[in-house]
């Protein structure tokens, strides 16, 4: 995992600037997703489809059948991972790209062990366009359907594959632009492991629940001993590396499991 001979998100910022007409930009969250991607860009016909995918053998978050309907609508709940049917949620979390996905899901897996209570909207962007409104491109959504996803008030922690002024960018004009918070890509990136990168730029899991439990001022004393917990495994995250060489064992070998 090298730096600045392997990693330059900024492609998409160019690719963004061209006509809403032409341009598609699509992160599939998993091998399932990619597929349906693929299957839908190798059928279009006079677009500039941009695809963000890995190299590396991919999880199966949806099966394939409701990988199609999710690809198909471009964004949505993904029910499954959140816990707040039929009340308003505490907190979105919003991934664009398959290892913020993973990342984003690791840290609900946690906030919802440590945190039963806390009521978690998870929302996965797969088509990138749908976070403008329908008048800057004819994927967008209408404010009445974003702020449906994204809440009018609530805080939202969107892990992003690119930079993170890009999601500002899309999104500056919506009702609850102002709690949007976005981890993304900081120009931080050396010859290192897979989850460390995503350390470097603070979009690993703990940073993540972090991220929640600064935003979320009500939530009790328990929030400090859940901060302290993330902030050791850090540490340990950083004395394991150097060690082994490799991601610690809970990393590398983390499964869904709510």
């Amino acid at each position: 995992h090298n730096g600045f001979t392997h990693q330059d998100p900024g492609f998409l910022d160019v690719v963004m600037n061209k006509k809403a007409s032409v341009v598609r930009v699509y992160l599939p969250p998993d091998a399932n997703c990619l597929l349906s991607v693929m299957d839908h860009c190798f059928r279009s016909k006079h677009y500039v489809n941009v695809v963000v995918a890995g190299k590396h053998p991919a999880p199966q978050w949806l099966p394939m059948e409701e990988a199609v309907i999710h690809c198909t609508k471009g964004i949505g709940i993904w029910g499954w991972a959140s816990n707040d049917k039929n009340t308003e949620p505490d907190v979105v979390m919003a991934c664009a790209g398959d290892v913020p996905t993973l990342e984003t899901l690791a840290a609900v897996s946690i906030l919802r062990e440590k945190l039963p209570d806390l009521k978690i909207r998870v929302v996965n962007v797969v088509d990138l366009m749908k976070l403008q409104r329908e008048t800057e491109h004819p994927h967008g959504l209408n404010d009445k359907d974003f702020d449906a996803l994204f809440t009018k008030n609530k805080p939202v922690i969107f892990a992003f594959h690119g930079y993170p002024w890009l999601i500002h960018r899309l999104t500056y004009n919506r009702t609850n632009h102002g709690n949007i918070h976005v981890r993304g890509y900081k120009e931080e990136g050396t010859i290192t492991t897979a989850f460390d990168m995503t350390v470097l730029n603070d979009m690993d899991r703990f940073h993540l629940v972090q991220d929640v439990l600064d935003r979320l001022p009500n939530l009790g004393d328990e929030v400090a001993y859940l901060k302290q917990e993330m902030q050791d495994k850090l540490i340990e995250h950083k004395y394991y590396i150097r060690k082994n060489g490799l991601d610690m064992p809970e990393i590398r070998n983390w499964k869904w499991i709510n």
